[in-house]
């Protein structure tokens, strides 16, 4: 287990955010200052002894999160609400402007990402569980940020087919520094389809930031298929990120009963999903393991028991040596952040735990280093992860 680690660069995506602020003359990133309501507790930790304290509270199962030039911090509700939380520790009232959504079960306002070129065009991006004719479909928007509020939100692509039901929708938003962006998603709880490329469930789709389809996607111009897929065969991603050196997206995806998945997603891969997993149906009953399929690309980690991943992030600042570098990764069912030991661009090994007592949704890296994650609870809180001198 390594305990020092050489400066690493920062994801290209936050690097590309922070240039295009300073070129247009916005005032740097602003380290938060968001006062502490309470210090949960005090942990040990690989990079030393971590304060947990709470920012905000009050909010309703919140998803996704994104901090913006100025500090302060977006934060989604899956009721269908987003709210900006000011340095000051204020919370908004929720911001008009967003897409309606389908509220039930796991469905609702998901993910939340900033465009990288936030400072020119004040682009929002929301992944949300669109109510489209015939039940809900997991969709990706964008509108920008003005005056406190979004103005002409427009739906860029939508999961298809639309299907009923409330469960996995994923989904995370990672752009890419040469100007694509993913969205990972699920197969809607539906099975089968997620082995079918004639719909985009349970798939990673590749998209230009204007909607488009890139003409080097996997699949294009096969008839049968959908040319925005990337990647196939998933289950229910909820978790997503670059990996700071190499550039690649990495994903952790839910398994059943056992078997959830660190994947490095490869264009035109099948993951397997429902054919093999290393976990078993919920009703007991087995599903083939990954190697009795060779033609699948199997996981380069797996967790039997579940952690339940939702949230991910490479940690690239300067706050905890330990973990530069590494994979960060929420957990619902763990009830904490998972660390994962990344050399050369390579998964190695779950590294540590860093119980926190409650379903972590999303991890993010604030301006100033620290570890900020949401609780997923109907009484959800921000926490952020403090250095103890």
């Amino acid at each position: 287990m390594r305990t020092h680690r050489p400066p690493r660069v920062p994801l290209a995506a936050t690097t590309a955010l922070v240039a295009g602020a300073l070129a247009a003359g916005a005032a740097p990133a602003q380290e938060p200052t968001f006062p502490t309501i309470a210090e949960v507790e005090t942990l040990s930790t690989d990079a030393g002894p971590i304060a947990v304290e709470r920012i905000a509270e009050g909010l309703v199962h919140p998803w996704g999160m994104a901090f913006l030039p100025d500090g302060r911090l977006l934060v989604t509700e899956r009721p269908g609400r987003l709210r900006i939380l000011a340095t000051d520790g204020t919370l908004s009232e929720p911001i008009e402007g967003v897409p309606e959504v389908f509220a039930q079960g796991q469905g609702g306002l998901l993910d939340v990402a900033l465009d990288p070129d936030f400072a020119e065009n004040d682009l929002v991006w929301l992944s949300f569980a669109d109510p489209a004719a015939g039940g809900a479909a997991t969709a990706l928007g964008r509108g920008r940020l003005v005056e406190g509020r979004i103005a002409g939100f427009e739906t860029i692509f939508r999961q298809e087919p639309a299907t009923s039901g409330e469960n996995h929708f994923g989904s995370r938003i990672v752009f890419t520094p040469d100007g694509h962006v993913f969205l990972a998603m699920a197969e809607r709880f539906e099975f089968e389809p997620a082995q079918d490329l004639s719909n985009t469930l349970g798939t990673i789709v590749r998209l230009n930031r204007d909607g488009s389809i890139p003409q080097d996607n996997p699949f294009v111009g096969d008839p049968n298929a959908e040319d925005a897929i990337w990647s196939y065969g998933h289950r229910n991603i909820q978790a997503a990120a670059l990996h700071p050196d190499t550039g690649e997206l990495w994903v952790a995806e839910m398994g059943p009963m056992g078997g959830d998945e660190l994947n490095q997603p490869e264009a035109g891969r099948n993951y397997g999903w429902p054919v093999v997993s290393w976990g078993r149906h919920y009703d007991g009953r087995d599903i083939p393991d990954p190697p009795t399929h060779p033609d699948f690309a199997d996981a380069a980690l797996q967790w039997t028991p579940v952690i339940a991943p939702a949230g991910m992030i490479f940690y690239t600042g300067d706050l905890y040596e330990a973990w530069r570098g590494d994979a960060l990764i929420g957990g619902l069912v763990s009830q904490g952040l998972v660390r994962v030991d990344f050399e050369d661009g390579e998964a190695r090994e779950e590294a540590e735990r860093i119980p926190l007592g409650t379903r972590v949704r999303d991890v993010v890296q604030g301006p100033d280093g620290r570890v900020f994650v949401l609780s997923d609870q109907q009484d959800g809180a921000v926490l952020r992860l403090s250095p103890v001198e």
